[in-house]
């Protein structure tokens, strides 16, 4: 249902782009045919809106990935460099926070260490909301800060970094299929203590997954049935297990894979002295109101890095991609 109400909400929207812009194109036609200047000005106006629009929802057709939709969990950690580093962390704590405000989105935090002085070591947080997870993966990397430090009574600038990681919510409420090839089902008889019926009859089983090599044994009922059905339910208990822990594997392997927490491994920068600007390493993508962007005016960015991964777009000032 949740597919479907994506699907409907994208036909929509195209649909009703696609109207517009019959009305638009009809309304300029009829505009130039009378030559009414302020008419032509009024359908100019609405074929640029439809463009901006157009763009967006394009932008939204790129977030068509496995998890792309999910809630996403975000993680802020900040580097080496005491105090400075903590408030920095918070710093881009407080912007992404303001960021799904702005989007509609709700977070959670999940998860927080203060820094000693101020700011923090590393929190979590939880963001809901369609698509957050899509928009998000390109946060993951490190930022860096440039600015003359609040805590430094020498007014020295100072340069910070602090990791962000992206990571989308799985749902683990799991069906596990297991076609009847893969597995070996063995009856036999109990033993030990459990009286004369069940070391006497063939009640006891074994199921054996094939592919693994997980097996599993029930016997404590005199019911081969329901000896069975119990067996059953140890098998998939085991393969979820066993799914877990290859997914916490992989994803150990990828953060012992990550980059320092450093020079040379930033995505994006953040200057407030001796100049003003933000700018994103991968995109090239620039804004010189690096506070807008701290107040949570990411889109652009993200979209910029959206364009690049699906096969290219055009990067440069901000103001491009608004």
């Amino acid at each position: 249902m949740r597919e479907r109400t994506r699907l409907d909400k994208a036909l929509s929207s195209y649909r009703a782009l696609e109207a517009e812009l019959n009305d638009a194109t009809g309304l300029l036609e009829l505009a130039e045919a009378e030559n009414d200047k302020s008419l032509i000005a009024e359908a100019d106006a609405s074929l640029a809106g439809l463009r901006s629009r157009s763009e967006s929802l394009k932008l939204e057709s790129m977030l068509s990935g496995e998890a792309d939709a999910n809630d996403a969990y975000l993680e802020i950690h900040a580097g080496a460099g005491g105090t400075e580093s903590h408030d920095w962390a918070a710093m881009l704590f407080r912007m992404y926070t303001r960021w799904a405000e702005k989007r509609g989105f709700k977070s959670e935090l999940l998860e927080e260490s203060e820094g000693e002085e101020a700011g923090i070591k590393s929190a979590t947080i939880m963001v809901k909301g369609e698509n957050a997870y899509g928009w998000l993966k390109t946060e993951t990397g490190v930022h860096r800060l440039v600015r003359i430090s609040p805590f430094d009574a020498n007014a020295r600038r100072h340069t910070s970094f602090a990791s962000v990681g992206v990571f989308p919510v799985i749902d683990d409420t799991i069906e596990i299929d297991i076609p009847d090839k893969d597995v070996r089902i063995d009856v036999y008889r109990a033993s030990g203590a459990g009286g004369q019926h069940v070391n006497k009859t063939e009640s006891a089983v074994r199921i054996t997954h094939l592919p693994t090599g997980i097996a599993v044994q029930c016997q404590s009922d005199r019911s081969q049935h329901k000896n069975r059905s119990k067996a059953w339910s140890m098998l998939r208990a085991r393969l979820y297990e066993a799914e877990m822990r290859k997914r916490e594997e992989a994803a150990a392997a990828e953060n012992a894979a990550k980059s320092d927490i450093g020079w040379g491994h930033q995505i994006r920068s953040y200057v407030l002295q001796p100049y003003q600007l933000v700018k994103d390493l991968r995109t090239g993508v620039e804004s010189r109101l690096p506070q807008d962007v701290l107040d949570g005016e990411l889109d652009p960015f993200m979209a910029a890095s959206l364009a690049q991964k699906i096969g290219g777009g055009e990067t440069g000032d901000v103001s491009d991609l608004e």
